[in-house]
Parts: structure tokens; sequence; C-alpha cells
């Protein structure tokens, strides 16, 4: 199976400049857990709703003026669309993830891929809940 088959193809991002209480409302209008960061509409970041509270709402930032770029990972974990499942299983574990961002060939978000979309392919039941104990280490 290849990623295009599974991947979110609806992809929200948030620029860099936006501030996080805007990024907070994206997430929570499109039940959301992250979205990637883009500056001039190219991939800079990708920002949890762990970044959220961890990266600034914990050290008291205001999340009305503070930019998406100052809580956000600047290093974005990607595959392509063409990847088979178990490339993009294997590298979210490698890279200890829970997402990819799916890339097209100019390197454009077009999808994402997250744990739970692999836990619901048929067969693959015992590879998540390894995936999840690995994860779980690094939470």
């Amino acid at each position: 199976m290849r990623i295009s088959e599974l991947m979110h193809k609806d992809v929200e991002t948030i620029d860099a400049d936006e501030c996080l209480r805007t990024a907070a409302e994206r997430m929570r209008a499109h039940s959301l857990g992250a979205l990637p960061v883009t500056e001039n509409g190219e991939l800079v970041g990708m920002l949890t709703d762990r970044d959220i509270a961890v990266r600034s709402t914990a050290l008291g930032k205001d999340p009305n003026v503070t930019p998406v770029r100052e809580a956000m990972t600047p290093t974005v974990i990607t595959c392509s669309e063409d990847d088979t499942l178990d490339a993009g299983e294997l590298l979210m574990e490698e890279k200890s993830v829970r997402r990819l961002v799916v890339v097209d060939d100019e390197h454009h978000a077009v999808g994402i891929l997250s744990m739970d979309d692999v836990a619901t392919v048929p067969g693959k039941l015992l590879r998540p809940g390894e995936l999840l104990e690995h994860l779980s280490l690094y939470s």
C-alpha cells in the first residue's frame, strides 16, 4: 500500500508569523493535533498542540502575540506520497514521531500520515502497537 492511499489530503498549514492563538483555533476547528508550518510557501516546521502547551503556555507566553515560529519544531519529518506504508511506518519509528508530512516533488505539503492512520490498516494491528510503545518512551 502506498502512503497516498491512506494519507489525509486536506492539509491545513499555518504561517510561521501567525500567532499561536490562530494556530490553536485552526487546530480546534479542524480537530487536528498538528499543523505544518510554512514561510513564503516553504515548509519550515511543525507545530503540535503539545508544542503550544510546553513551549509557550507553560512559559507564560501570550498566545495572542507569540508567533508560531517560537513554539514550532523546526525539523519536519517528511515522506513522499509514492512511498510505501511500511516505509512511512519505519520512518515514524526511526524518528520517534507520530505524524509525517507528505510532500510532492517540490517539497510542498500534500498530506499528513499519522500513526492513527497506520493503525486502521487491516493486518497492521501489531505493528502500530509496537510503534506506539516505542513512541511513548519519548513523550
